[in-house]
């Protein structure tokens, strides 16, 4: 075997190799994006349920359990997804739930200062998924979630 052929062969190998390499990468690159997407998803969708429930305590005084499970599960991958500002405006509707669960226990709370601490509370969710429906939601899909009454403003822009 000659020197050409060797070294011919060597270096196809090398660029398969390293071209597979790359297109893994790629591939890996945008599943991983898909999964931090999703994650975005869920977690509206449970701020969602959690901004109905605050709304039911503010307007009724019924307060129904709020849920953060999928928040908690899924943090790793939309902090991978959101900036600091937006994981930290989504992190304090979580952490507004000590306070109304503090309501939920406290009848003794003056109605202004709950109407306060709930509005507060229902702002933040609101505001919560107003970032994960700019981040994780296409176009579209903005559009189908407008008819439940929590769409993003027309023109914001997406990381799909």
């Amino acid at each position: 075997m000659d020197a050409d052929r060797l070294l011919t062969a060597f270096l196809g190998a090398f660029l398969g190799a390293a071209g597979w390499l790359v297109v893994g990468l790629f591939i890996q690159r945008q599943q991983f994006a898909r999964v931090a997407r999703n994650s975005a998803r869920a977690v509206y969708f449970e701020l969602a349920v959690n901004d109905i429930a605050v709304g039911l305590a503010r307007q009724h005084a019924v307060f129904q359990p709020l849920a953060r499970g999928t928040f908690d599960r899924l943090l790793p991958e939309l902090a991978a997804l959101l900036s600091m500002d937006d994981l930290q405006t989504v992190a304090q509707a979580y952490m507004g739930h000590a306070g109304y669960d503090q309501l939920q226990r406290d009848a003794s709370v003056p109605s202004e200062v709950r109407q306060a601490i709930l509005a507060r509370a229902e702002e933040q969710h609101r505001t919560a998924t107003d970032v994960l429906v700019r981040r994780a939601f296409s176009q579209a899909e903005r559009a189908r979630l407008a008819p439940t009454g929590r769409a993003s403003p027309v023109g914001s822009t997406t990381t799909n």
